[in-house]
C-alpha cells in the first residue's frame, strides 16, 4: 500500500511544487505559467479573448462515495472547456482554485489533478496557476478558463431568428440516468457494506454522468462545414431549460419535436428499468455537456447526414411560444423543470 502524505507535511507551496511537476505547457499564447504571482498571456490580436468561470462543490456538484477524484479533476475541466465551446470558441488555458478539507491527503490531490492534466492534454489546455486555501468543510474546485475566437465569431444566446434550425449533439438524458443508477448503488452500500456494486450494465451511463466530454469536435466540424450558428448554449442543466434560455435572449419561440430527441439505446434500457419517461430525461435531466445552437435553414442540406447532429426542431416567432410538439401533434409547452442551485 502506498504511503499517504499528510498537507501539513508539505504545506502550501511544497503542494503546489509537487503538482507543478506533472503540468506542461504547450499553447503558444501562454508566456508564463504557474510559479508566480500570475499567468502571462499573448492572446493573438486577431482573436477574441473568451473566460468562463464554474465551482464544483462537493456534495452539490459531485459525491465521492462514487465519482473517484480523478474523474472530479476531468470532469471539472471538461465542464469548463464546454462553456468555451458554446461561445464558438477554442480553449487555451485554465486557472484552478482549490478549498480543500483536512481529511485530504497530498495523494489525493494528486490523483485529482492527474484527472485534470489528462483533460488539458485532451482538449490541449495549459494549466497555468490558481490557488489554494483550507476548507472546513469538503472539496471545492474552481475553475476559470480562456480560450479565444477569431473577431465576429463569437455566438451568442442572442442570435437566433424565426425559423432556424434548432440542432443537438450526440444523445441525451444518459447522465442523469447514470446518476440514478449510482445514487441506487450508494443506497444498497449504505445499507449493506458488504455489498459490491453491480455496474458492468450501466458503464455507458455511469460514463456520461462520471466523465462527460466537452463538444470540442463538433466546434472544429462546423468550421470545417462553413457553418456558423446564430445561437449555442451547452445543456449543463437539461434541453428544456436550454432551449428556454435561448429564446428569452434571442425574443423567439420554439417547436422542439419529441421524435426527433437524440436517445442512446442504454439510456432507454436504464429508464425502463427506473420507470422513467425517456422524453423527461431527455428534457429535463441534465448535465450531458451537450451543444444545443440554432442555424440559418439554408444549412439544412450541410447538417442533415451528419452522425452527431440531429435537427430537433425549429424556431418560430415568440407569439407562438415554446412547445414541445408530440408525436401526435399536439403542442405541450416547455417548462424547465431540470436543475436549479436556489
Amino acid at each position: 500500500m502506498s504511503e499517504i502524505t499528510p498537507l501539513d507535511q508539505v504545506g502550501e507551496f511544497g503542494l503546489i511544487r509537487r503538482l507543478q511537476k506533472s503540468v506542461t505547457l504547450s499553447q503558444p499564447s501562454t508566456v508564463l505559467g504557474i510559479g508566480d504571482d500570475a499567468a502571462i498571456l499573448s492572446p493573438d490580436p486577431g482573436h477574441d479573448l473568451v473566460v468562463s468561470t464554474d465551482l464544483l462543490v462537493e456534495g452539490v456538484h459531485f459525491d465521492l462515495t462514487f465519482c473517484p477524484l480523478k474523474h472530479v479533476g476531468y470532469k471539472a475541466v471538461a465542464v469548463n472547456v464546454s462553456d468555451i465551446a458554446a461561445m464558438n470558441g477554442v480553449p487555451t488555458q485554465i486557472v484552478v482554485g482549490l478549498a480543500v478539507g483536512a481529511r485530504y491527503s497530498v495523494e489525493a490531490l494528486e490523483e485529482l489533478y492527474e484527472g485534470m492534466r489528462l483533460a488539458c492534454e485532451s482538449y490541449k489546455v495549459d494549466l497555468v496557476g490558481g490557488d489554494t486555501t483550507a476548507s472546513r468543510g469538503g472539496l471545492t474546485i474552481s475553475i476559470t478558463a480562456l480560450g479565444h475566437v477569431p473577431k465576429g465569431m463569437g455566438v451568442r444566446r442572442s442570435g437566433a431568428q424565426a425559423n432556424d434550425l434548432i440542432c443537438v449533439t450526440g444523445d441525451l438524458g444518459g447522465a442523469f440516468l447514470g446518476l440514478q443508477v449510482l445514487e441506487r448503488e450508494k443506497q444498497a452500500f449504505l445499507a449493506d457494506p458488504e455489498m459490491q456494486p453491480e455496474l458492468d450494465k450501466y458503464t455507458y451511463v455511469v460514463q456520461r454522468q462520471l466523465r462527460p466530454e466537452a463538444r470540442m469536435d463538433v466546434i472544429h466540424e462546423l468550421r470545417d462545414l462553413g457553418v456558423m450558428p446564430t445561437s449555442m448554449i451547452d445543456i449543463s442543466d437539461g434541453l428544456a431549460s436550454e432551449v428556454l434560455h435561448l429564446c428569452k435572449a434571442s425574443g423567439t419561440g420554439a417547436r422542439i419535436f419529441s421524435e426527433n430527441l437524440p436517445a442512446a439505446n442504454p439510456m432507454l434500457e436504464v429508464a425502463a428499468e427506473f420507470n422513467l419517461d425517456p422524453i423527461m430525461c431527455m428534457l429535463n435531466g441534465g448535465e450531458d455537456y451537450e451543444l444545443l445552437f440554432t442555424v440559418p435553414l439554408a444549412d439544412h442540406a450541410k447538417l442533415k447526414n451528419h452522425p452527431d447532429i440531429t435537427i430537433v426542431g425549429h424556431m418560430v416567432a415568440q407569439s407562438e411560444g415554446v412547445n414541445l410538439i408530440t408525436k401526435a401533434g399536439q403542442p405541450v409547452p416547455l417548462k424547465a423543470q431540470g436543475w436549479e442551485h436556489f
